[in-house]
């Protein structure tokens, strides 16, 4: 694991995580996701009298002037927890606008440092399970924030083509990939009729909750609502929605393909989005490939997660990230057999 000065240099000459320039009306707010040896993660309180009283963040706080991301982080985790930063990574960036104030959330993951966290400001604190937070109690810049942390890097979408009579070779294929990490799965089956999709679903769900995996349904709202599972929305559905299809327990993702729609997904509070096409992809012909750079740009002014999609494979994972993204999303090459 890097250590604090490391990463300093990393990103000083990212391409990603340092190029984002902060306006001076725009208010730089560091997070620290401080996650333990069990996998929880730290949760503070913000107290009664403070913006947003009652709700719960990330520690952390705002990056006075001519201070480095790192130094403001490492002496705000200092201040409120009385510990002495030694390792952390870039996670996401999250622009947000209240309607008093605009901040620009800089959370980072922190996964080593000195001492015991305690209450310096008296604040409440509480260690969580990242899955088990009910994203209700977050204040409504960090719940991207948290999704980022939940989410896995890898998005794999089954093949258009698969067929009614390969139901059982691929739910060996879904079940195996399920048991070996956790998995976000969407279920994309146009020659299946809906209630085989979600029949299909029903029956993977029980090892999909095992092995604290997500299965999607494409565009069926109503099949994700009686499931209980989430829904990935098609850029049409999204234009027509006004607010969030389904509770916090179930995921919302979404397909964009530019800027407005990523500022739409966050308008219905969704919790990841798809952009595309990042490169091409013969199952897109004739849609214009975006560089990485143009990804970048949008995933970085967006509110929320966003996996690159388009002639992605898994091993581009790490290029997403450095480009502000959450990982990549794709079909083919993230079913080849191990």
């Amino acid at each position: 694991m890097p250590t604090i000065s490391t990463w300093s240099s990393i990103c000083a000459v990212s391409e990603g995580w340092a190029t984002l320039a902060v306006q001076p009306m725009i208010m730089h707010v560091m997070a620290g996701l401080m996650v333990d040896d069990l996998g929880r993660v730290l949760l503070a309180e913000r107290p009664a009298g403070k913006h947003l009283a009652g709700f719960w963040e990330f520690p952390g706080g705002k990056v006075e002037p001519d201070e480095s991301r790192l130094d403001a982080l490492s002496r705000e985790l200092r201040e409120e927890l009385g510990i002495e930063l030694q390792s952390a990574t870039p996670l996401i960036r999250v622009p947000w606008k209240y309607r008093d104030r605009t901040v620009l959330l800089d959370a980072w993951r922190v996964d080593r440092w000195l001492g015991t966290p305690q209450s310096m400001e008296r604040q409440a604190l509480r260690w969580c399970e990242p899955q088990q937070i009910d994203p209700a109690i977050m204040t409504p810049a960090d719940r991207p924030i948290l999704q980022a942390l939940r989410l896995p890097d890898e998005y794999a979408i089954t093949p258009a083509d698969v067929r009614p009579d390969q139901r059982d070779e691929w739910f060996e294929r879904i079940t195996q990939a399920i048991r070996r990490k956790p998995c976000l799965i969407q279920l994309r089956l146009p020659l299946w009729s809906a209630d085989g999709v979600r029949q299909f679903a029903t029956d993977l769900l029980p090892a999909a909750r095992e092995h604290r995996s997500q299965l999607l349904l494409h565009a069926d709202i109503e099949g994700a609502v009686a499931l209980g599972v989430g829904v990935h929305l098609t850029s049409a559905q999204l234009s027509k929605l006004s607010e969030r299809p389904l509770p916090w327990q179930q995921l919302v993702g979404v397909s964009c393909h530019d800027a407005a729609q990523l500022g739409r997904a966050t308008d219905i509070t969704a919790d990841f989005a798809t952009l595309s096409q990042v490169a091409s992809a013969d199952s897109h012909d004739g849609q214009c490939a975006m560089d990485w750079g143009s990804f970048r740009s949008m995933a970085e002014a967006a509110a929320l997660p966003v996996f690159a999609r388009g002639g992605m494979r898994p091993s581009l994972a790490v290029k997403s990230k450095m480009h502000a993204g959450q990982g990549v999303a794709g079909v083919e090459a993230f079913w080849a057999r191990k």
